[in-house]
């Protein structure tokens, strides 16, 4: 029997959610749905001088504001993602502050699709074994350990933001998608 190729199947685990249940919920996702809010105040992303910014302050609040799509696709870009691929896989360096926010749905779906490529190539080629080391809030992890996290974030706030747009159609339209 052939040794099992762990890399690839960490890969396969978040591709295989990708292609049959999350990037064709996001398609055709219209910049009303990306920053429409169901509540008040909610976190989104806003005009900022020079782009755009994101709402967000550390520690956060208790209890954690509503967020909407906007909100959640730049926190997936940008801290599950762009910050990883700058800390482990050569990338530029990526945070919160520095960020250059999608303005709509289409730049930040571009934003997403690129990240996610960067990230699939380097887990691709990851030391599974290797720890994350200072990079991490938990340095002794394995990068196997960090890549599963990775997957369950991506799984877990992907999710959300199809409900959003299932909340959207069927509160804004009407509609039944």
């Amino acid at each position: 029997m052939d040794e099992l190729d762990w890399n690839q199947t960490l890969r396969e685990q978040w591709e295989a959610h990708w292609n049959m249940q999350v990037r064709a919920r996001l398609d055709g996702l219209t910049d009303e749905e990306y920053f429409w809010s169901p509540v008040r105040d909610a976190w989104n992303v806003r005009p900022a001088p020079g782009g755009f910014t994101i709402d967000y302050v550390y520690p956060p609040p208790v209890p954690a504001p509503f967020t909407t799509i906007a909100w959640r696709l730049g926190h997936v870009i940008v801290g599950v993602l762009a910050a990883r691929n700058a800390a482990h896989f050569g990338a530029p360096a990526a945070s919160y502050d520095t960020w250059p926010y999608a303005g709509g749905a289409a730049a930040a779906l571009d934003q997403l699709d690129t990240q996610l490529d960067v990230w699939l190539a380097g887990v691709r080629g990851a030391d599974l074994g290797a720890l994350v080391g200072e990079k991490e809030p938990y340095p002794e992890a394995s990068m196997a350990d960090l890549i599963l996290h990775i997957n369950r974030e991506l799984i877990h706030h992907l999710s959300e933001v199809c409900l959003l747009r299932d909340l959207y159609t069927h509160t804004r339209t009407g509609a039944v998608r």
